[in-house]
This record gives structure tokens, sequence and C-alpha cells, in this order.
């Protein structure tokens, strides 16, 4: 049945490989603990004190309550698949409660620091630099993913200021981008015209061999540039998501805006921006009210 569910949340649900393999390697972990604990492999015939059991144990491993709540989320998904198929009356994981995490506020660079690093940044005039310039500007000047910018085409890019993005779940959506960044792209595309002639691969961003962006490739390129920011800890990708999502926020942009903007299903997570705002705010209070 672990089959059948991972097809179905990746063809039906359309969840991406990369949530498929994490709940993959969930559910072949709890199998892993029944065998060993209990002495048996089958989900189907897990129990509520088995679910326990493996909390406790992932706990005592050392396992961030984040983490551990993740892989409850899992088991969760699972059992309700097998309830709407009915193989199973009863739900293990209903009473069991999630761990209590602290909530982290989105790690996120200095809006003057990162401005005039990309104002000063020495960008090679060649394919390399073009590229690593155009990573940085997509991931600051849109906020998509990850995964969107590997994902992105070079007919994804709109004559009309915009591209189209494809997020989780086969969304659509529609992002302005600015005049400079139009520049940036034009002349990433020259570069990459000069270094691999007419490219049929269809996709924007291309490594040095013509191919497909990977992972890897893009956080070389991220983690290159944001080494000359000091006002942040994380180097990733996803650090420059967080930065337009809050810079955008500091200057008095509409929550639901930014929310569709990022491609998010609900407000909630948008919402944590919010956060960094508001301690700007109380940073000015702090330093200009006379009674702070």
């Amino acid at each position: 049945m672990v089959d059948s569910f991972l097809k179905y949340i990746s063809y039906e649900k359309r969840y991406s490989q990369h949530t498929v393999t994490s709940y993959q390697h969930d559910l072949n972990q709890f199998s892993q603990f029944l065998l060993l604990k209990f002495n048996t492999n089958s989900l189907q015939e897990s129990t509520q004190l088995m679910v326990r059991s493996w909390v406790l144990s992932l706990m005592d491993d050392g396992i961030s309550p984040k983490s551990v709540n993740r892989k409850i989320a899992s088991l969760r998904s699972y059992f309700k698949f097998l309830l709407r198929r009915e193989v199973i009356e009863k739900d293990p994981t209903s009473r069991v409660k999630l761990l209590k995490t602290q909530k982290q506020l989105p790690n996120f660079a200095d809006e003057k620091e990162i401005i005039e690093l990309l104002d000063k940044a020495n960008f090679q005039n060649d394919f390399d630099g073009s590229r690593q310039r155009l990573i940085i500007e997509l991931l600051y000047g849109t906020g998509i993913r990850l995964a969107e910018l590997i994902g992105l085409k070079e007919l994804d890019l709109k004559t009309d200021g915009t591209i189209k993005v494809l997020g989780k779940r086969n969304k659509e959506r529609i992002i302005p981008i600015s005049n400079s960044l139009q520049r940036v792209i034009k002349e990433y595309k020259n570069h990459k015209k000069i270094e691999f002639g007419d490219d049929h691969s269809g996709h924007l961003i291309v490594s040095n061999k013509g191919g497909k962006a990977y992972p890897m490739m893009i956080y070389r390129e991220v983690r290159k540039f944001l080494d000359g920011l000091s006002s942040i800890d994380k180097r990733s990708p996803h650090v420059l998501r967080h930065t337009f999502a809050t810079h955008l926020l500091n200057k008095g942009a509409d929550l639901n805006a930014v929310k569709d903007l990022l491609g998010h299903s609900s407000l909630a997570a948008t919402q944590v921006y919010t956060h960094n705002s508001l301690e700007k705010l109380k940073s000015v209070f702090d330093q200009a009210h006379p009674k702070a």
C-alpha cells in the first residue's frame, strides 16, 4: 500500500519529488522501527502505542521537534489514505500530539547591504558571470523557490515584463519583473547563445555543459555571492526568497499581494514575514521615541 500511497501523492496530489521522497523515507524508517521493536513491518497493524514509541525513540536520538512533527505528518497522511481505502478501521495517529517547537523568524539580508553588494559585485562579463548575476537577481527580484528557478524555461519569459512560474502542485502564477532584471536576462541570453548556439533544452538557467541546472550548482553560486554579506548566518537560495518578502513588506506592500507573489496557498505562511517588519518598527520606536 505504500507504493499506492506514493503514487497517489505524486500523481493525484501533485506533490514535488522532494516531498514524495521525504514521505517515503519517513514511512520506511517507521517500518524498520516496527520490525526491530515489535517484530512486524506491517504498517497496517500499527497501533497508537507503536507510533508513540517511535516518536519517543526519535526524541531520544536527538531529532529536532520540527523534524519529528514532519514525520508524524507523514504517518497521518498515510493512515488517512488507508482509512479512505477502507484498509484500516482506525487511525493510530489520531491522538498523537505534535511536539512544541520554537518559532523561528526567517533569515533575511539587510536591505542596504544587499543592494550595495549587488551594485558593487564584480560579475565577470562572460557566460559564468552573467549566469551568476541572473540567478541572484531572479531569486531576490521575484522571490521564487529553488525548484521554480531550475524549472524556468525561456518560453516562461513574457514580452509584457512578466514571468510565468510553475510552483508547488503545478500551480502557475505570474510575477512582474523590473526593467533592470529584464536587462540582466537579455545579457545572459546573449552570452548563452555565444556559448551554446541555439539552445534546444528550453531551460533558462543551464549548466556549463548546456544541460538543465541542478540544485548544488545554484547553491554554489548563491553562497559565493552571499559570502559578502555580514547581516545573515545562512547562505542559501531560500534566504533570498525571505529577503524578497521581508523587503516588500517593509516598504508597505500589501500582505495578500506578497502571498500571491510567493505562491503561498494561505496567508498563514506569509504572515511570518510580518514579524520581521514589526521588529523593524520596534527598532525605529526605540531609537526615536523620547519615552522608549
